[in-house]
């Protein structure tokens, strides 16, 4: 993807992604959100689903990004920022970084209550089943970044019913 930084290790599971990552999820309860970054194009603004969403919690930040329909990356700390983006194939794309997002910015200065996996697991056979989203609660809300089918999804508010929720920590 050209991102200065990024080595993904996908998982699947929610397993696989609780046991790498949990007690570090559950680590970030008490930290303010203090700013986030996605990728976005330069053209139209739009925001580029593929790429990690990077959150910061008072200097430690948490990377996720999903891919295909069952895997999740979690990383720490590794991805700057500030660097360009680079090896982009498209020639009508320009992507960067960017700290806009209507979903997110009303959770920034909020202090983290709580981190949860949710399982996505649907009363019938689903193209989802089983996949793992990363959730995010502060006293004024959630939100949560899901597997969108092969790309990141944000999610703001309660979760879908088919959602099953595990605590961390």
């Amino acid at each position: 993807m050209g991102i200065a930084g990024f080595k993904p290790t996908f998982l699947a599971g929610l397993e696989a992604v609780r046991e790498r990552h949990g007690p570090r999820l559950a680590e970030l309860g008490g930290r303010r959100l203090t700013g986030y970054m996605l990728v976005r194009f330069v053209e139209d603004g739009d925001w580029f689903a593929d790429c990690p969403v990077v959150l910061d919690f008072e200097g430690v930040r948490v990377e996720i990004c999903h891919r295909k329909f069952d895997e999740l990356s979690i990383s720490w700390n590794t991805i700057d920022t500030t660097a360009a983006i680079t090896g982009w194939r498209s020639s009508e794309f320009t992507p960067v970084w960017s700290s806009a997002d209507e979903r997110l910015e009303p959770f920034v200065g909020q202090e983290l209550r709580e981190t949860s996996l949710l399982e996505w697991l649907p009363s019938g056979q689903d193209l989802a089943d089983g996949t793992t989203a990363v959730e995010f609660a502060f006293d004024a809300g959630r939100f949560r970044i899901a597997d969108g089918l092969d790309e990141n999804s944000i999610e703001v508010g309660d979760p879908h019913p088919d959602f099953v929720r595990h605590q961390l920590g």
